[in-house]
């Protein structure tokens, strides 16, 4: 009689393998897009339902991670990651919604070229071009074809659009860094983007007028040198932080009769909530006559940072009107810019009632970068007389000399708000 043998049981492994071709379609898109490029790629092998599925994935990018080479050869690093993209690209399958390339060991290559004019024909939505070594690349005119893109990020490039260019009609985010550009073309780029939210522009050269034109700009972040900056069409605009890398020239902190830059500032940012002026916009701020507060408050203003020079009397009596139009701040920083907190002595102008400034909803103070010279204990002392509920204010000086004493001093001062403690940080 023949025995009948007991059916075989599936191996561990042909289970798993069955656990992952089952997976509903898009589990697996979302497991694709949560792996660098080189992994998703190797997912071919765990079975004939994921052969080649990665080559659907809608997002590429292309990182230090994509290419695992050991070797200190640059070239041989730059062709690896050459042939990963060039693979990547031939194999693609469906649309190409977000393409990211940012490599240590990444130049200028024309290999760049044929890569973007590849996804210009695509609809790509993100597009992120990186270039850490080198030369500023030279965008070709293909980027400009891609009209439904959203977010653009550049880092080292030049951007010199076509005669044709009549802007990225759907884009809402531009960040732009290391970045060489024409005047008439930072302009028209801008004016161009009438969907644009959000815009970062970061150590550029090639223009010097910031001219922002752009009606639905929630969010303005720049740093740089240039010498003047307006704002128009801006009525949504809510997030400022603009930073100034040089020092103002003399003569242009000596024009007196010149008409304020604070108030041509502020005239076009109504509804302004967070305001960053960092390195030397201070400086700036104060040329012309300042006026003694805003035509129209800030009413929206709630956070104020500030780089100030503490002993620079036209620095203060900007500082002293933006305060005065500002109502509703809660949070203030004051950062003492270290290189010129000794250059002199600013008496007596914070001391004394007649600024009648008060501060009803101001509960957070940070100051830092301060020696315990006279004006900047003046300003402390101002901020804790007019500040009812006031809840914190921290102090980090530039340098532990004379901590001590800079302390007993702080703790002398007297409080308008019973809640206010005073915190003392180790520079």
């Amino acid at each position: 009689m023949k025995h009948r043998e007991p059916p075989k049981l599936p191996c561990k492994i042909e289970t798993e393998q069955d656990k992952l071709s089952n997976l509903p379609a898009h589990v697996i898109d979302q497991i694709l897009s949560q792996l660098p490029i080189k992994d998703a790629v190797r997912t071919s092998i765990l079975s004939r339902k994921w052969r080649y599925k990665w080559a659907t994935i809608p997002h590429l990018v292309f990182d230090n991670l994509c290419v695992s080479v050991s070797s200190q050869d640059q070239i041989l690093v730059r062709n690896k990651l050459v042939n990963v993209v060039d693979h990547v690209l031939i194999l693609h399958n469906g649309p190409i919604f977000k393409f990211k390339l940012s490599h240590q060991d990444l130049l200028g290559v024309t290999d760049i070229d044929r890569w973007i004019l590849h996804i210009s024909r695509s609809s790509i939505k993100e597009f992120v071009l990186e270039i850490w070594k080198g030369q500023r690349y030279k965008v070709p005119s293909s980027l400009f074809c891609c009209r439904e893109l959203i977010h653009l990020e550049l880092f080292n490039c030049l951007l010199k659009p076509p005669t044709t260019f009549k802007g990225f009609r759907n884009l809402k985010s531009l960040d732009l860094q290391h970045i060489t550009l024409a005047q008439n073309v930072f302009e028209n780029l801008i004016s161009t983007c009438p969907m644009l939210e959000r815009l970062t522009i970061m150590n550029f050269d090639g223009f010097s007028h910031l001219n922002i034109d752009a009606p639905n700009l929630q969010f303005f972040d720049i740093g740089g040198v240039f010498d003047d900056v307006s704002f128009e069409n801006t009525f949504n605009l809510a997030l400022v932080s603009i930073g100034l890398y040089v020092n103002v020239k003399k003569d242009q902190t000596l024009a007196l009769g010149s008409s304020s830059k604070l108030l041509r500032f502020f005239i076009h940012l109504p509804h302004i909530r967070r305001l960053e002026i960092q390195s030397y916009f201070l400086k700036y701020l104060a040329i012309g006559n300042v006026p003694s507060r805003l035509p129209r408050p800030c009413a929206d203003l709630n956070y104020v940072s500030i780089r100030i020079n503490f002993n620079d009397s036209k620095e203060s009596l900007a500082v002293l009107c933006l305060l005065r139009s500002c109502p509703n701040l809660q949070e203030l920083e004051m950062l003492a810019r270290p290189e010129e907190t000794c250059t002199g002595t600013l008496t007596d102008f914070w001391i004394g009632d007649h600024w009648s400034s008060m501060f009803p909803q101001l509960r957070v103070v940070k100051i830092a970068g301060i020696s315990g010279i006279r004006s900047e204990l003046d300003f402390i002392n101002f901020l804790l007389s007019n500040s009812p509920v006031l809840e914190r204010v921290t102090v980090k000086p530039a340098s532990v000399d004379g901590g001590w004493d800079l302390m007993k001093e702080l703790l002398r001062f007297r409080r308008a708000s019973t809640r206010a403690e005073i915190i003392y940080s180790d520079p």
